[in-house]
């Protein structure tokens, strides 16, 4: 059971990208590369689709319609070779037509290949519609994720600054009730204060209130 979770390495999106890459050119489908890469990576298929599509996918645009044209040439490569060896069918015998050979990319390949290689990219087209559905999706999530966060950083921010306000408010009452505790203090200090008289002796003696 695969339940890598750890953080991927530049090493590892290389891994990935390169191995997608090379699915696309040689007209498999990007649901192969993520099994693959999953495999060398111990990770799910889900989780470097979700790599590919969130993160690296968006670093190799242009390998990726390179790649694209490169399997789009090999593809009319094989249905030229194709069509040529049913135009030899004409003057040659079924038997021989049928084991006949071209050379495609520098590689000699029979007639039952180039049917092989044909029946394939038919069946890609699907795939890369799914693919660019989940996408779609993928982007969807993303874009409600972010517009969530910034939603959440602004309630935040309106947090802190009435959590100020609140702070302002409370030392400025503070403030106000020390000054009226001295007031009080002094006042009181104002009323407790003795009064005195010099009698006939030239003594001081305290007047009762």
């Amino acid at each position: 059971m695969k339940t890598r979770q750890d953080a991927w390495s530049h090493e590892d999106d290389v891994l990935l990208a390169e191995t997608v890459l090379t699915h696309i050119k040689e007209g498999s489908t990007q649901l192969k590369a993520f099994d693959e890469v999953g495999d060398a990576l111990n990770r799910t298929s889900a989780a470097c689709g979700f790599r590919w599509n969130a993160v690296v996918r968006q670093k190799y645009l242009k390998q990726i319609d390179s790649a694209k044209r490169e399997r789009k040439e090999r593809k009319r490569a094989l249905s030229a070779s194709y069509f040529s060896q049913a135009r030899i069918g004409k003057t040659e015998s079924p038997s021989r037509t049928f084991y006949q050979t071209a050379t495609v990319d520098g590689g000699a390949v029979t007639l039952e290949s180039i049917i092989g290689q044909l029946k394939q990219l038919a069946q890609t087209e699907p795939a890369s519609s799914r693919l660019e559905l989940e996408n779609k999706q993928l982007r969807a999530q993303l874009e409600e994720k972010t517009a969530k966060l910034n939603e959440l950083e602004t309630k935040l921010q309106r947090n802190k600054q009435e959590h100020s306000m609140i702070e302002e408010d409370y030392q400025s009452l503070i403030s106000i009730m020390n000054r009226a505790r001295r007031l009080a203090i002094l006042e009181e200090d104002e009323h407790d204060h003795p009064a005195f008289r010099m009698d006939a002796n030239g003594n001081l003696e305290k007047l009762s209130k």
